[in-house]
């Protein structure tokens, strides 16, 4: 009489027992932001070493097989994306003619966050010339830009861009945007503009109370009804 095994069902397995692209695949469909090597290694217990070159293998197989999804290195971690030459057929499916764009003055506004952080809104709005408020506030609620810290000399509150804005823009880190740094002034000049009163108002200062009366931008406006 022969001896029969059975391979038990993956439920019943051990996480270390499963195999490992399958396994990184199930877990990559569900996340909701880029996993890092090192969580991934420690949830499915293997070397970290292990866990990066199957990812690796996993991307350069889709690459190859010209799927309509990749696998992308973003933000300091991993995570599946459409590739770009099927963009067109993802937008009509979940946008359905509809469009939720950032205006122009907020993306100018995320643009100096970029390449100046961590800056405050009155050097913000020194450098577009006009009250960046509500835009810095509608930046704020869509997690492209956060908090992080006081500044030393006025105790305005700074911001910097988050990992959710890296990937969005499809970047590794901050070292990847385009050099457009030396285009933009100089902090002295900043300085020296917002000394001068432009824009002639408080940007660190909270929300609008009732009965203030503020002067606005028109930007600031704009990005309070558009976005």
């Amino acid at each position: 009489m022969s001896e029969e095994t059975t391979e038990l069902p993956a439920g019943l397995r051990t996480v270390a027992d499963l195999d490992l692209k399958p396994a990184l695949e199930a877990m990559l469909m569900v996340v909701d932001e880029p996993a890092t090597e090192e969580r991934l290694a420690k949830l499915l217990e293997r070397p970290r070493r292990q866990i990066a070159d199957a990812l690796r293998e996993l991307a350069d197989e889709y690459a190859m097989q010209g799927r309509g999804f990749e696998l992308r290195f973003v933000a300091g971690g991993w995570r599946y994306y459409t590739r770009s030459e099927y963009a067109a057929a993802v937008e009509r499916l979940v946008l359905d003619g509809q469009t939720a764009r950032l205006t122009q003055a907020a993306l100018e506004t995320l643009a100096v966050v970029a390449y100046r952080q961590p800056v405050s809104r009155s050097r913000v709005s020194a450098v577009r010339g006009v009250n960046c408020d509500g835009v810095m506030r509608t930046l704020l609620q869509r997690g492209l830009v956060e908090e992080a810290g006081t500044e030393p000399e006025t105790g305005a509150i700074l911001y910097r861009t988050t990992n959710y804005f890296l990937e969005r823009m499809g970047l590794r880190g901050l070292d990847e945007l385009p050099e457009l740094a030396p285009f933009l002034p100089e902090a002295e000049a900043i300085e020296a503009e917002t000394q001068e009163g432009v824009p002639s108002f408080d940007p660190d200062a909270p929300d609008d109370g009732p009965g203030t009366s503020v002067s606005r931008g028109t930007d600031d406006v704009d990005d309070q009804t558009e976005l």
